[in-house]
């Protein structure tokens, strides 16, 4: 169940992170969710909406029996703005006895490493971070082991922003996927040598088979 979307348009419905001004409520709906269903019910909320209220909140979830919960360490009035205050997954960690997943500026291994250690909280969750960047899965991983990672090359980048592009066309169709796909291929070139230049290109093409074509002109370029 997701506590945590800051999304006016969320919100203004009383659903998302609106679900912190009201505790009750929240528990309520945890509980009709875990008697609806055999499968393990989690929730992710947020600090809270203007002040913390996330380790109150977590209580609840826990005596509504749900059997984990991610926190994205800011309020909702901040949406995604300012430093997450880790403090918080802590203070949530120490409130309840069920799994609790971080969430909140995680960029990398080493700062994934390092929520672990402050927080003590049993997994981590990756949000803005995976986007054009599904590899930072495998970098944290090899971090918290101590093993070797190496970047993707610019033609991995290319190769995983095309089979994005035709599962994307498998799910939605040409004309939305090639659409969806512009920003996503924005965000797999981001830092680039020539990325604006590509992203300029790609907003401007209507056909599928012509992002193909601009992006493997762009990496053969590269």
């Amino acid at each position: 169940l997701n506590m945590g979307c800051p999304a006016p348009k969320i919100t203004g419905n009383g659903e998302g992170s609106a679900l912190m001004r009201e505790p009750e409520l929240a528990q309520a709906v945890a509980a009709a969710a875990v008697r609806a269903t055999h499968l393990p019910v989690t929730v992710k909320i947020r600090a809270g909406w203007d002040s913390v209220t996330a380790p109150e909140l977590a209580r609840r979830l826990q005596d509504a029996g749900v059997r984990a919960i991610a926190v994205h360490a800011r309020t909702r009035m901040q949406f995604y703005s300012g430093k997450a205050d880790w403090s918080v997954i802590q203070a949530v960690k120490r409130a309840v006895s069920l799994p609790v997943i971080g969430n909140g500026d995680i960029v990398d291994g080493e700062s994934a490493a390092r929520m672990l250690e402050e927080t003590g909280c049993d997994g981590l969750m990756v949000a803005r971070a995976a986007q054009g960047n599904p590899w930072i899965f495998a970098q944290i991983r090899a971090h918290l082991r101590g093993e070797p990672w190496n970047a993707p090359s610019v033609e991995e980048r290319v190769c995983t922003a095309l089979r994005h592009l035709d599962m994307q066309i498998a799910l939605d169709g040409e004309e939305h996927a090639v659409r969806e796909m512009r920003k996503h291929i924005a965000w797999y070139v981001s830092g680039l040598r020539g990325s604006a230049r590509l992203r300029e290109k790609i907003n401007a093409l209507p056909r599928a088979q012509q992002v193909r074509d601009c992006l493997l002109e762009y990496a053969a370029q590269l």
